[in-house]
């Protein structure tokens, strides 16, 4: 089993200075041993994010930031089980907020 970053992670500690060996450093600590990796789609959502920067230099800091998370984590493509399997947890995920927010018995 292992731990793929959604990019809300990584934008949040781009956001707060933090570069990606620092972000990957904090997330090791507590990942202990676990494999941790990027999904293509992440790194796609990450791409635009740089090429939609409003300055040339927050858009070098953003490639600068994609380019150490490549050199230090896999990039796992999506096939189409891994798209279906994320399409149910998705649904599974919104299920259990609507739950909690109404009632802890559903």
């Amino acid at each position: 089993m292992g731990l793929i970053l959604d990019s809300s992670v990584l934008i949040a500690a781009e956001r707060q200075g933090q570069n990606a060996r620092q972000m990957l450093s904090a997330i090791a600590r507590r990942a202990g041993e676990t494999e941790i990796a990027l999904s293509v789609v992440t790194l796609i959502e990450l791409a635009h994010g740089a090429a939609r920067a409003d300055t040339a230099q927050r858009k070098a800091k953003r490639q600068q930031f994609i380019q150490e998370l490549l050199t230090a984590l896999p990039i796992h493509p999506v096939t189409v089980p891994v798209a279906l399997r994320v399409g149910q947890i998705s649904t599974a995920r919104t299920r259990l907020k609507a739950c909690a927010s109404h009632s802890l018995i559903c």
